[in-house]
């Protein structure tokens, strides 16, 4: 809805976009942010910078669940070899298979649907740049490719990192809590704290990075204000996509990525 209100009021020239004009012309005469720190955070943005970071995430976050999603399996095995036939049956019941490999890709797919969207919406809207970039080869500010490369991938990369840690934490807690129902007994399990700590780490150093990259676009002149804010609604669009996505058809249901705690206090697949 923010996103429909912003590129109705830069498409019909109302008085959101005049303000908005204005704020961008006095955000970038101040001075307060040196031209060459607002340079470097303008630069985040670029493709150059971003994608390679959102890879070395994806690569690093898919080895990670192969290798939880193969545990899982083996534990799996033992579980059927340990109860047999019973066993097996309920195994058979028992969650959907992980797709581990889906959250990387639908990552990668969240970043590349950042110029099949941006790109129409510039030259539909077709909006002058600020006076620094008057004389350019191209209208069509509005929204950022910039702000929208960095919100995507930035974002998802965070989402990366914590989602599945988080999720393996719960799991982990809801599969110990259901097998005695005596936690205590077992020592207790461990508190999804430090998740919860690192996820908000986390979640506060990429909202501040983009406020940077925004911030250093308006200060340098290459955006208005309200081409940044329209391009963060717009990743807020594809990041709450990837999560749906991942959420109906990465699988795994109550238990699966994460080896329950409790196969550790009998002779597990790993021990004899």
């Amino acid at each position: 809805m923010l996103f429909a209100a912003l590129t109705w009021q830069v498409a019909g020239h109302g008085p959101l976009r005049t303000l908005d004009e204005q704020l961008g012309r006095t955000l970038a005469a101040a001075g307060a942010i040196p031209s060459g720190l607002a340079e470097f955070f303008a630069d985040l943005g670029n493709t150059v910078v971003a994608l390679p970071v959102l890879l070395a995430v994806m690569v690093w976050t898919g080895w990670r669940g192969r290798q939880r999603c193969r545990r899982w399996q083996q534990w799996q095995q033992w579980q059927r070899e340990r109860e047999g036939e019973q066993g097996g049956a309920d195994a058979a019941e028992g969650p959907a298979p992980v797709r581990w490999w889906l959250p990387p890709l639908a990552a990668g797919l969240a970043l590349a649907a950042v110029p099949a969207l941006v790109v129409p919406l510039k030259l539909w809207l077709a909006r002058p740049g600020p006076p620094q970039m008057a004389g350019g080869a191209h209208d069509g500010f509005y929204p950022s490719g910039h702000g929208a490369t960095a919100a995507v991938a930035y974002g998802v990369a965070a989402l990366l990192l914590t989602r599945g840690r988080m999720r393996g934490q719960m799991r982990l807690r809801i599969g110990n809590g259901n097998d005695n129902g005596n936690d205590s007994a077992r020592g207790g399990t461990p508190a999804p704290a430090p998740a919860a700590a690192a996820t908000v780490a986390v979640t506060a150093s990429v909202a501040l990075l983009n406020a940077s990259v925004g911030m250093g676009l308006v200060r340098r002149g290459y955006h208005w204000p309200l081409d940044v804010l329209g391009s963060w609604c717009l990743a807020g669009v594809l990041l709450a996509a990837w999560c749906a996505v991942c959420d109906r058809w990465a699988g795994g249901g109550a238990g699966a990525g994460t080896v329950r705690q409790g196969a550790g206090d009998e002779a597990g697949p790993d021990r004899t």
